[in-house]
């Protein structure tokens, strides 16, 4: 970067602490999605700051995906829940610097989902498992539409990414579907009948292993599921893997 120039998304010192005192206020006030912060004016005289470093302060907040602003009278700053969409965007941008290829995410995959199915099968909540089962059935309904099996096929790992207990897993994974595409198909990589109903059958035994509470079992079900992918990819589509990832 220019010496001198700073990165207009990079909130300056002052209005970062300033963002951070912001989202105090909102935990400390059980303040959530759809609550609106206080006006302008009030802000600048409770935090004792100027204008534009309160603007600073929102813009930055706003960039996170944790406000948004309604216009117009009585309008201002409301408070949003910050999801994959945001994480998927610096992710995105960062892979790139650092000129990563897609097969960085088939190797991320290979590490974590594994254990996001066997958290799930010790921890996942009745609604959630029905979730999931209706999605393996909407799969097998739909297996011959395209583009409703790659939709069901990416909320399959995202329910049990969330199921897991653990939520870092499910921004990771909604942040890999949001914008780095777990299934490859941007990248080019195509299913064939045969192939959507390989996978349906793959997730069919991970459901069940999830259902029943096999943890072990939906781990290795798990395991192999995504190993097969990665195969599948390697062997048709080469290429795709070793795609640059791009913002």
């Amino acid at each position: 970067m220019t010496e001198g120039v700073t990165n207009p998304n990079r909130p300056q010192k002052t209005a970062l602490l300033l963002a951070q005192r912001i989202v105090r206020y909102i935990d400390q006030n059980n303040l959530g999605p759809g609550d609106t912060l206080p006006p302008e004016r009030l802000m600048m005289e409770t935090y004792k700051v100027g204008r534009g470093t309160l603007r600073e302060s929102l813009r930055f907040l706003e960039f996170e995906g944790a406000l948004s602003f309604k216009p117009g009278p009585g309008g201002g700053p409301v408070i949003e829940k910050p999801n994959g969409v945001n994480l998927a965007t610096t992710l995105t941008l960062m892979l790139q610097f650092d000129h990563a290829r897609y097969n960085v995410v088939s190797e991320a995959r290979q590490a974590f989902e594994p254990l996001m199915a066997q958290l799930a099968a010790e921890r996942i909540k009745p609604e959630a498992l029905a979730e999931l089962e209706q999605n393996v059935a909407d799969m097998e309904t739909d297996i011959a539409d395209v583009d409703a099996y790659l939709y069901n096929n990416q909320r399959f790992h995202e329910i049990i990414a969330w199921a897991s207990g653990n939520s870092l897993f499910g921004f990771l994974i909604d942040a890999m579907v949001g914008g780095l595409d777990i299934s490859g198909s941007a990248q080019g990589i195509e299913y064939p009948p045969r192939r959507r109903n390989a996978v349906l059958a793959a997730h069919r035994r991970i459901y069940e292993a999830i259902r029943d509470g096999k943890a072990d079992q939906a781990r290795d079900a798990m395991s192999g599921h995504v190993a097969e992918y990665v195969t599948y990819a390697e062997r048709k589509y080469p290429a795709a893997l070793d795609k640059m990832i791009k913002w």
